[in-house]
C-alpha cells in the first residue's frame, strides 16, 4: 500500500482508525481502504452510521452556536478527528471573530491535519493527548497559550465517550476536566446508545463488533448511563435528548430515523 504524503510516517496505514473510519462516513477524503473496509463491514449490519454521524455534526454546530450567544469563546474539542467542513473553529470564529479553539485528538493523521489547517489560525489549536489523561492536555502549551481556564470554557465531547471503556474511567476524566473549569462553563457530548436506533439490538450489534474487532470498542451506553457525565452540571433545554430535537434548525420529523441514534445534550456548571 502506497503511503500517501500527507500520512505521517509514525502511523501504520494497515490498521484501521476511528476517526478517518469517521472521515469515511462523513465523505471525507483523508482515509485508507483499510478503514472504508471496516466502515463497509459496519454499515452492512447498519446502514445509517453516515446519517448518524452527519446529525452529530449538526448537533455540533448548533451547540457551538449557542455557546457563542451566551458569551462562551473558548472551546476545547477533545476527541476532535479530522479537520471537516463546518468545523468548531470555523463555527465559532464565524459566529464571534476572536473566539479561541484548541482541538485535541491521539490519532497522529487528525492531529497532523489540524495543523496544516490551522496554520495561519492564531486563534486556534492543537494538541496530542488522550482524553483518559486530563491533566496531559490541561497542561499542554497550546491549552496555556489560548484557554483561560479562569473564564468559561466549552467543553465538547463529541463522539468520543464511547471510546472509552469503563476499566478507564472515563466518568472520572470527565469529572476532572469539568473541576478545571470556570463556573459557567459548558458541556457539550453525543453518546452512542442502542436506544433509538432503528433496528433491532442484535442487528446493531454486529457494528459494534466490527469496532472490537478493530480493537477500538464501542460502548453502547443507556440513556441513564449517559446523563451520569452531566454530574456537576445543570442542563441547557432541551435536556439530553436525541441529537436532532436539541434546539433544531428544521423539523426533527424531516430527519432520516438513523439521525436520532444515541443521545446529545449541553450542561452548563453553576
Amino acid at each position: 500500500m502506497e503511503r500517501p504524503a500527507w500520512a505521517p510516517r509514525s502511523i501504520d496505514i494497515s490498521v484501521p482508525s476511528v476517526s478517518r473510519m469517521y472521515d469515511y462516513y462523513l465523505g471525507g477524503s483523508h482515509n485508507f481502504e483499510v478503514d472504508r473496509e471496516a466502515a463497509r463491514r459496519a454499515m452492512e449490519f447498519m446502514p445509517g452510521l453516515p446519517k448518524i454521524m452527519q446529525a452529530n455534526r449538526a448537533f455540533m454546530r448548533r451547540a457551538v452556536r449557542y455557546a457563542t450567544s451566551q458569551g462562551v469563546t473558548q472551546f476545547l474539542d477533545i476527541g476532535s478527528g479530522i479537520p471537516t467542513f463546518g468545523n468548531v473553529h470555523e463555527v465559532a470564529q464565524a459566529a464571534c471573530p476572536g473566539a479561541r479553539v484548541v482541538y485535541v485528538d491521539h490519532d497522529p493523521v487528525a492531529v497532523a491535519h489540524s495543523q496544516a489547517v490551522l496554520e495561519t489560525n492564531d486563534d486556534a489549536g492543537v494538541v496530542a493527548a488522550d482524553l483518559r489523561k486530563p491533566q496531559e492536555i490541561l497542561r499542554s502549551g497550546e491549552v496555556e497559550r489560548l484557554i483561560d481556564l479562569n473564564q468559561p470554557v466549552t467543553l465538547l465531547l463529541v463522539a468520543i465517550l464511547h471510546f472509552v471503556e469503563d476499566e478507564d474511567d472515563p466518568y472520572g476524566a470527565v469529572a476532572e476536566l469539568r473541576e478545571a473549569l470556570a463556573p459557567g462553563s459548558l458541556l457539550v457530548l453525543t453518546h452512542a446508545s442502542y436506544e433509538g436506533i432503528p433496528l433491532p439490538p442484535e442487528r446493531a450489534g454486529g457494528a459494534v463488533d466490527v469496532y472490537e474487532g478493530i480493537r477500538n470498542p464501542l460502548i453502547m451506553r443507556s440513556r441513564d448511563e449517559i446523563a451520569r457525565f452531566f454530574e456537576g452540571y445543570d442542563m441547557v433545554e432541551p435536556g439530553l435528548v436525541a441529537m436532532p430535537r436539541w434546539r433544531p434548525d428544521t423539523s426533527p420529523e424531516d430527519e432520516d430515523p438513523y439521525a436520532f441514534s444515541g443521545f446529545a445534550g449541553v450542561g452548563r456548571t453553576a
